[in-house]
Order: C-alpha cells, then sequence, then structure tokens
C-alpha cells in the first residue's frame, strides 16, 4: 500500500497530477483544492495517499493534509458515497467547513457539491454527526458547549430563522456560548451570534 508520495510534480489536470518518483510517474486523483494548492510542474511536492485497490485497478488519491485525507475515509464510511463524491465534497469544502456543515446537521452546505443530492447530504450528516463530536474535529464542537438542543439550539434556530445559513449560525452561537457561559439564555446567545456574524 502506497500512503506517501514524495516527488517531482509532471503535470497537473482535471484527470489529476503526476508525479514523478525515481523515474516512475504515478497518477493521483486529488481534491481541486489540493490540486490548486500545488506547485508548478517541476517542483517537488509531497502527497499522502489513500490506495484503493479493486479487482480492475488501483486508484491513488492525494491530499495535501492528514485532515482531508480523514475526511475522505470518513466520508467512504456514508452509504452512497464512493470515492468520486467524496473527492467532490472535499473539492467544495475544506475539513474545517465540513466538520462544521456535519456538527450543524447542514444539509444544505453539502448540497452546493456536484453529485451530491439531499438524501446524500442527508445521510452525510446524520451518520458522520457523532464521529464528528466523538473525535473533536469541528472547531465548533471541540472549544465549548454544541448547539445541538436547549437554548442553543434555539438561538441556531432564530439565526436560520433570520435568513443566516446553519453552519454559519451554529459557529456564531458556539462562540457565543463559550463567551457567556452557563449564563447564557436565548436572547443573550441570539444577540451575541448577531455580533459574531456581523465581525465576520
Amino acid at each position: 500500500m502506497i500512503a506517501r508520495l514524495r516527488g517531482r510534480l509532471d503535470s497537473n489536470d482535471e484527470a489529476g497530477v503526476v508525479v514523478e518518483v525515481g523515474g516512475v510517474g504515478y497518477l493521483v486523483f486529488c481534491p481541486r483544492r489540493t490540486c490548486e494548492s500545488l506547485p508548478g510542474p517541476g517542483a517537488e511536492v509531497d502527497l499522502l495517499i489513500e490506495t484503493h485497490v479493486r479487482d480492475d485497478h488501483i486508484h491513488l488519491y492525494g491530499f495535501a493534509s492528514a485532515a482531508e485525507r480523514a475526511w475522505f475515509r470518513r466520508l467512504l464510511t456514508v452509504q452512497g458515497v464512493g470515492a468520486r463524491v467524496a473527492m467532490a465534497v472535499l473539492s467544495v469544502l475544506s475539513p474545517e467547513q465540513l466538520a462544521t456543515a456535519v456538527a450543524a446537521q447542514d444539509a444544505a452546505a453539502l448540497r452546493r457539491v456536484g453529485g451530491v443530492g439531499p438524501k446524500v447530504a442527508g445521510r452525510i450528516v446524520a451518520e458522520l454527526k457523532d464521529k464528528v463530536v466523538a473525535m473533536a474535529v469541528a472547531p465548533a464542537a471541540s472549544a465549548g458547549p454544541v448547539p445541538g438542543s436547549g437554548v442553543s439550539g434555539e438561538a441556531v434556530s432564530a439565526l436560520v430563522n433570520l435568513g443566516y445559513g446553519r453552519s454559519e449560525a451554529f459557529t456564531a452561537i458556539a462562540a457565543a456560548a463559550r463567551r457567556l457561559g452557563a449564563d447564557g439564555d436565548v436572547a443573550s446567545l441570539i444577540r451575541h451570534g448577531l455580533r459574531e456574524l456581523a465581525s465576520a
């Protein structure tokens, strides 16, 4: 199994990147965000690799960070999500944005990804929520109270009803909850959440 490739970037296009290592060119499929972060052809690159071996092919998937690769693996555990969909998700959302969307149960953020319909988006947020909170990968979830129910959940719903996206409302209320602690009632959380959104 190949877990990492470090070598010269031979080419970078829509078909993937080719990394030359010891005179051998490896075709690596990468999320668009990773491809865009790479230097030009001829430069040295270092990619973390997820190797998929099937009866009819061996595919290498490359990532710029361990967080990207970890999210790729998590996405593949969701029913109906294959490598192509997982790569599409990571092309649009960073690991941090994806963690926040899942923790906030923001299926709408995932529906912006081509190839992800309502059912798949719903499965991703439903099946991965517990993993996100348990592994503390979402900044908002790991740094304080998680707005999911109670007064925090009501405050998130209020901001969503005002027209804010669920992920941004979730992040703002999480920050407000950290600031206010146990003293935060719904009105205070909404007020501080709006301030967070205004300063963003």
